[in-house]
């Protein structure tokens, strides 16, 4: 395994995530924001914060997975979600969790930033996830 996952005692728990990713490859894949749309474009969930991280998620997977990687081997992700309040947190977790199990997403999660943005590239985008992954 190239990358491995941790929580060290002394950093906040519990949180959805992991604290450190160590990892150990030479082929790095980023994958770009993905954002709650289909192949041609068409918005999904528009106006439901948790089906558009559930459906920006499926997407930073086929990313991934259009490099030979999954979620197994990302030590990295970054959330941009618009109009961020601590109230949100709910409806963003049960997009998550819809979603981990289909797409391999282990729970905690890699190394995650949830950064709260006024907005994003059009009006109706929630949210929009970056990935990093390292493969041997």
């Amino acid at each position: 395994m190239t990358v491995h996952l941790s929580s060290p005692e002394s950093l906040m728990q519990p949180v959805p995530y992991h604290h450190v990713a160590v990892a150990t490859g030479t082929r790095h894949v980023y994958v770009s924001g993905q954002i709650a749309r289909q192949s041609d474009g068409t918005p999904t969930a528009p106006g439901d914060l948790a089906g558009q991280v559930e459906h920006a998620l499926r997407n930073a997977h086929a990313g991934l997975q259009s490099a030979g990687a999954g979620f197994h081997d990302v030590v990295r992700l970054t959330f941009y979600v618009t109009g961020w309040a601590p109230e949100k947190i709910e409806s963003f977790m049960a997009g998550v969790n819809a979603v981990a199990e289909e797409i391999g997403l282990p729970m905690p999660m890699p190394p995650a930033s949830l950064i709260g943005v006024d907005y994003l590239f059009e009006p109706d985008v929630l949210v929009e996830v970056e990935a990093t992954a390292i493969l041997d």
